[in-house]
């Protein structure tokens, strides 16, 4: 014990002397949570519309005068053309077009049916998808009040009308950021834990000092945890500091267990040291042990639900996804922290990530040679 407490005791001091290592440690995360919440999000905001209006009508005006009011929109272009609206498109000024025809109104009038044509963007298939759902939206709302200014009361209580009421759980103000901030703060504790332990043994390779802690009686286990444990430490602080982060500056539900949330956690980094640690046993120097954790980060946080669904992807990624860590820890934090989770309702991913977590630490130990 004494051995460990000893290279422990080394690991930080050479932890808090790296002067280029202690800003990934303290300023990173602090910048990825600001930054990245506020931009990682799906929400649409400012939808850039051009609105060809060929009726000129009161009816027209006043469907426009729908999409001006609307917080999601902003009408940058209006034209009589066509064509000239779609050439905006394509030079990218406009994410969509509304074209109203002409007899729009003299057919609502004596026809009781008219038609709106949406031209969208869609380039990117999921914001395409919302733009079609706001702007049928608002376009309904419009027709429910035609009709109650152009029917009488008795026209209209024959017109039987489906009323929904919504009640949305977890996060009934529809607000990405909570849905963002517990995916974004796995994040980055897994790129501080990842890089950090990634780089340690492949940086006392490169400044010679593995061959004098070779020589010395240290066994292959207390190595590795003595390399372990520091950052297990450290991970834990950034996960601890994120959490404060997100509760004070964006207000983010904590519902569930603090202690369940850093149980989890803690398992959840054995596994990301461990894998860091085995990456920094199979290379050579800093440069090799960067680009192989940049290669298994980039492929774990696209395909971990942060950004897209997991049940989105097709069958065979979703069975690949079985072997990412960080799928089941923001399974977890999202569940603990958002909808109030019991250690009960999280067991399976919490297994799977103590079973990753010995064999992964098992391999790492295993791949270390202590070779004089």
């Amino acid at each position: 014990m004494k051995t460990l407490r000893y290279i422990i005791q080394k690991e930080f001091i050479q932890v808090f002397r790296n002067k280029r290592m202690l800003p990934i440690i303290f300023v990173l995360p602090l910048v990825q949570l600001l930054i990245l919440v506020n931009a990682a999000t799906f929400d649409m905001k400012n939808i850039r519309m051009a609105v060809v209006d060929l009726d000129m009508s009161g009816s027209s005006r006043g469907i426009i005068s729908k999409y001006e009011g609307s917080p999601f929109y902003k009408i940058v272009y209006t034209t009589y053309s066509v064509k000239e609206a779609q050439e905006q498109m394509q030079r990218g000024n406009t994410d969509m077009i509304m074209v109203i025809p002409a007899d729009f109104e003299k057919d609502l009038v004596t026809r009781n049916r008219a038609g709106v044509q949406f031209i969208i963007n869609a380039i990117n298939g999921a914001s395409a998808g919302l733009m079609n759902a706001y702007s049928t939206q608002i376009l309904m709302s419009y027709n429910r009040s035609v009709m109650a200014e152009w029917l009488t009361p008795s026209q209209l209580a024959g017109i039987q009308v489906i009323q929904s009421e919504n009640s949305f759980w977890y996060n009934p103000k529809l607000n990405y950021k909570t849905y963002m901030v517990p995916g974004i703060l796995v994040l980055l504790v897994t790129i501080v834990g990842f890089l950090l332990s990634g780089m340690n043994i492949v940086r006392e390779k490169e400044i010679g000092t593995i061959e004098q802690i070779n020589v010395t009686p240290i066994r292959k286990s207390q190595f590795i945890a003595g390399k372990l444990i520091p950052f297990w430490i450290i991970a834990l602080f950034e996960l601890a500091f994120g959490l404060t982060l997100g509760k004070l500056i964006f207000d983010i539900p904590i519902v569930g267990s603090l202690w369940l949330i850093f149980l989890s956690g803690g398992i959840y980094l054995f596994v990301i040291l461990g894998f860091g640690l085995l990456v920094s046993t199979m290379t050579n120097t800093q440069q090799q042990a960067m680009l192989v954790s940049f290669f298994f980060m980039v492929v774990f946080i696209l395909m971990s639900g942060l950004f897209t669904s997991v049940e989105s992807m097709p069958v065979w990624a979703q069975e690949v996804n079985r072997i990412n860590p960080l799928a089941y820890f923001i399974r977890i934090m999202r569940m603990v922290m958002l909808k109030g989770s019991t250690l009960h309702d999280i067991s399976s991913p919490l297994i799977a990530l103590g079973i990753y977590a010995v064999v992964i630490i098992s391999l790492a130990v295993r791949r270390y040679r202590k070779v004089a």
